[in-house]
C-alpha cells in the first residue's frame, strides 16, 4: 500500500495547491463558504445568498463541503428541525486563503469594466463619413 495521498478523482496530489483545490473544486463551493464566513446559517438562509443554486446542489455541496471537514452542520432538536451551517477551524482557514484570491478577482472585475466601458465608448463613437477627394 502506498502512502501517496490521493484525490478524490483517486489521483496522486501534484502540490498543496492541487489539494486544496479538491477540497472546492465546482463552481458552488467557494461561494458556499464566503455565505458561511462570517456566522452560521441554515439552509435557506445560504440558498437566498446564492442566487442560481437548486436546493439539490447546494444540498450536495454541503455534505461534500462537510465530508471535507471545512463546514459543520448543526442539527438542533426541535419541531420544526433546524439546522445550521457554519465554517469549522479549518473552513475558517481556507475562507481566509482564499481572500487574495478574491481581492485579486475584485481587481480583475474593474480592469474588466474599464476595457468594457472603453471599448462601449470607442464603439459608439458617431462615425465619420468619408469625404470624396472631389470635395476635400
Amino acid at each position: 500500500m502506498s502512502d501517496q495521498l490521493l484525490t478524490k478523482k483517486n489521483r496522486p496530489y501534484v502540490c498543496g495547491l492541487d489539494a486544496a483545490v479538491d477540497v472546492i473544486d465546482g463552481k458552488w463551493k467557494v461561494l458556499i463558504l464566503w455565505a458561511l464566513h462570517d456566522q452560521p446559517r441554515r439552509f435557506g438562509e445560504t440558498k437566498r445568498l446564492l442566487p442560481g443554486i437548486s436546493e439539490k446542489v447546494l444540498a450536495q455541496q454541503l455534505r461534500e463541503l462537510e465530508a471535507d471537514g471545512v463546514v459543520h452542520r448543526r442539527v438542533y432538536d426541535e419541531v420544526p428541525p433546524k439546522v445550521e451551517y457554519s465554517l469549522t477551524e479549518s473552513g475558517t482557514a481556507l475562507n481566509a486563503a482564499l481572500g487574495p484570491l478574491g481581492a485579486w478577482g475584485s481587481r480583475r472585475m474593474a480592469e474588466l469594466c474599464l476595457d468594457h466601458r472603453t471599448e462601449h465608448q470607442i464603439g459608439h463613437q458617431p462615425e465619420q463619413q468619408a469625404v470624396p477627394a472631389s470635395m476635400a
